[in-house]
């Protein structure tokens, strides 16, 4: 069972993330960059340096450019936790932005953008435009997020602020998309690319997108309860809960139990985890004990140090 685990779970795990980055390329290639409604991150800074320079470079290739030293500097800084997974999935992400945009060549036949339903709810529905484009970015994110991905941008840099001033990563995130947003405005209305919309009116789009993609993210991972109660009984519970702390830097808590089949007294390994941490737990767990029995409860209302309040 557990080569079963360890051979098919991480292959179906890339297929995943590949799914994930191709979906959020959609939403953020197709339908935001000739929007000029710009997210946040990494993604948002390089939309605006595209707007900048009119173009000239391929928007996908410039995500990848800025991702790169990114990635590098959140492997120097944090550890090995930014590894493949990471890398593979923001070079698919750029991938897929530029494929479906057209700008790869020998597939420049593609241009999604420029399809009728696409340039017609430009013209006439841009909210639903909007809509559409931050719901496929945040369940394309979610998918990435639920199998152990990431597109690197913004996550690497909070993190880093976590570590180097304190600054909570939900608290860094908002401020690096406040002001990538609000950058990205000033150089819309500076390149006087706004059209029949101004700047301020694509800017609040703008946040609205961050907030719809949000509660996308959270609902594709997992529903609408945000965390995760775990139940853990193994043979091996000290391991497993230095594992939990040191990895994933949750607390455990071992409670006093007695399986009545067998009349033998052991520990049970109870933890609190966010839905995007959750495979990583059941992974740590299966690498030390793949005998481990496991039960995972739904968290609604978490409230204590390491977890948002519910809004």
């Amino acid at each position: 069972m557990s080569k079963l685990y360890s051979k098919r779970i991480p292959f179906i795990d890339y297929i995943a993330i590949a799914l994930g980055a191709a979906i959020m390329a959609i939403g953020f290639g197709v339908f935001l960059v000739d929007a000029k409604v710009v997210p946040g991150g990494v993604s948002g800074l390089s939309m605006a340096f595209y707007y900048l320079t009119g173009g000239t470079v391929p928007i996908g290739l410039m995500i990848w450019v800025f991702n790169v030293p990114l990635y590098i500097w959140g492997v120097k800084e944090l550890g090995k936790q930014f590894g493949i997974r990471t890398f593979y999935g923001l070079t698919l992400n750029s991938f897929f932005i530029d494929l479906f945009r057209g700008d790869i060549p020998g597939f420049r036949f593609i241009r999604l953008q420029d399809t009728e339903t696409i340039m017609h709810l430009r013209q006439y529905d841009f909210l639903f435009l909007i809509i559409i484009g931050a719901a496929l970015i945040g369940v394309g994110l979610g998918i990435v997020f639920k199998f152990r991905g990431s597109t690197a941008g913004t996550d690497i840099v909070a993190a880093i602020m976590q570590k180097k001033f304190g600054i909570k990563p939900g608290t860094a995130i908002m401020i690096i998309d406040f002001f990538v947003i609000s950058v990205a405005g000033l150089m819309i209305e500076f390149k006087d690319l706004a059209g029949e919309r101004s700047a301020m009116t694509l800017t609040l789009y703008a946040f609205f997108l961050l907030f719809v993609s949000s509660r996308f993210v959270d609902a594709i991972i997992d529903g609408f309860d945000y965390a995760r109660t775990a139940y853990i009984i193994s043979d091996k519970p000290e391991k497993i809960a230095e594992a939990i702390m040191d990895e994933l830097s949750r607390g455990a808590t071992a409670l006093k139990g007695r399986g009545l089949y067998k009349n033998i007294e052991r520990e049970i390994i109870v933890t609190v985890v966010t839905l995007k941490e959750l495979g990583k737990l059941i992974h740590l767990i299966k690498d030390i004990d793949p005998d481990a029995f496991v039960t995972v409860h739904n968290v609604h209302e978490v409230l204590g140090e390491g977890f948002r309040k519910r809004i």
